[in-house]
């Protein structure tokens, strides 16, 4: 009655007042039955860490086992932890569960990504051998591809050679025997020791088997089969020609080969060619008689000792001496003055290297050549072949004079004759070349006393 007997305008406050009032009970008694709903905290990430556990959890249960494979299917299914996924499989996460799933890509989509390729897809799931099937049509495939080239160039290359049994068939019918260089020297020598085989043949057998025997593995292999004793036993020969060219032969066998100029030392080739060398022959024979024994006696000093020992220098200066031979007196002189140099720079060599007792060098020293140069009388011999016209073989002689000059000093002062005939040739030599003597020239003064 009180309330009614109220005017409306002071009414209004007090409901406002009142439902403001159990407003504030309502909530009260909410947080009190369920205050977790109403705690500080975000509800979403709240539930993403208890999933983060969750999995942990599980993970952590896992036993050291083999991880079971996952099988997609067309359909999404749901991944278990640790579960292996095949590749190419299609994964996502469901928002809505929380989970992973996987599925097997669309036929289409997967067809586009191999497109090009030639794999035959009827199988939902692959095997091994499956795999290796479809690798063995990839690789033919890329074959057919580069066929079309491989054919492009086999076409070039049977158009450029020749098939080699089609070589040798062309080559049977011409009669044509591809031999070595063995085979060869073989036949050569088999034609030049046959009886039957003329003049004619032999020298050309002993021509062409000098072309082979300048290599030195065709030399050597010249000795293995006996044809290099052959050739010495040709220096016998009661033909001119045959000596040239035996001697030729050995020329070109003896140069640089140390085995070679061993056994024919043994062979008795220096013997043979001193004696052709000392009897009456062609100048053209002894010209080639002459090469093979320079050939033999350079870098060998056991054969230098064996040319004294059998009276080389006599036979040389005999050869010298010998009317119309100017031509074999410059090659002579140029072999003694490649022998004493020889020794010279063995001893040298011998001094840098710091050796007491040097095999090498111990040979030389037996060869006792500058002495027996002076004995045999080649101070004035070697003096007096400056009287030659050419200016290259005066130069070759001033050159074995300087050598010889130690040995044959006393020899050119007492020898006045000797002395002015080399001071005239000197002064005349220089004026015609013009100063072409140099220090070669210069290296020799004649000074004769008295």
């Amino acid at each position: 009655m009180a309330l009614q007997s109220l005017p409306s305008s002071r009414m209004a406050p007090l409901a406002i007042l009142l439902g403001l009032l159990m407003a504030a009970c309502f909530t009260f008694c909410l947080s009190h039955q369920n205050p977790k709903e109403f705690a500080l905290t975000n509800p979403e990430k709240s539930s993403t860490k208890e999933t983060e556990r969750k999995e942990t959890k599980a993970e952590e249960e896992l036993d050291a086992e083999v991880l079971e494979v996952f099988y997609p299917t067309h359909e999404w299914q749901a991944l278990r932890p640790g579960q292996a996924v095949p590749a190419g499989s299609h994964v996502r996460l469901n928002l809505q569960t929380g989970e992973r799933e996987a599925k097997l890509q669309s036929e289409d989509k997967f067809r586009n990504n191999l497109k090009g390729k030639r794999l035959d897809i009827n199988t939902n799931t692959y095997t091994s051998q499956d795999l290796k099937s479809a690798l063995a049509k990839f690789k033919e495939g890329a074959e057919m591809e580069s066929s079309k080239e491989d054919k492009a160039r086999q076409a070039e290359v049977k158009r450029l050679f020749r098939p080699i049994e089609e070589l040798k068939k062309d080559f049977d019918e011409l009669n044509v025997v591809i031999e070595t260089d063995m085979q060869i020297m073989v036949r050569l020598i088999n034609k030049f020791n046959s009886s039957s085989s003329s003049l004619e043949e032999k020298i050309a057998a002993l021509f062409d088997l000098e072309y082979y025997v300048h290599q030195m593995d065709n030399a050597q292999d010249l000795l293995s089969f006996g044809g290099l004793q052959v050739v010495i036993n040709g220096l016998n020969s009661t033909e001119p020609l045959v000596k040239e060219y035996a001697a030729f032969v050995l020329g070109a066998a003896f140069s640089s080969n140390p085995k070679v100029q061993v056994e024919a030392i043994e062979g008795g080739a220096l013997q043979k060619l001193l004696v052709i060398l000392a009897t009456e022959q062609p100048l053209t024979a002894k010209k080639k008689v002459l090469f093979a024994l320079c050939s033999l006696l350079r870098h060998f000093p056991y054969a230098q000792r064996q040319f004294l020992k059998l009276g080389g220098l006599q036979v040389l200066r005999s050869l010298v001496q010998e009317k119309g031979t100017e031509v074999l007196a410059v090659r002579v002189v140029t072999l003694l003055y490649d022998l004493v140099t020889e020794k010279m720079f063995a001893e040298e060599e011998a001094e840098l290297t710091q050796e007491t007792s040097p095999e090498k060098l111990q040979q030389y020293r037996q060869v006792h050549l500058l002495p027996g140069l002076r004995e045999q009388g080649w101070c004035e011999i070697t003096a007096h072949l400056l009287a030659l016209p050419e200016h290259d073989a005066r130069e070759k002689v001033l050159q074995t004079l300087g050598v010889l000059l130690a040995t044959c000093r006393d020899h050119y002062r007492l020898d006045w004759d000797a002395a002015s005939e080399a001071e005239e040739c000197q002064r005349g030599w220089a004026l015609q070349a013009g100063g072409h003597l140099g220090s070669a020239g210069l290296a020799i003064k004649w000074k004769p006393e008295g």
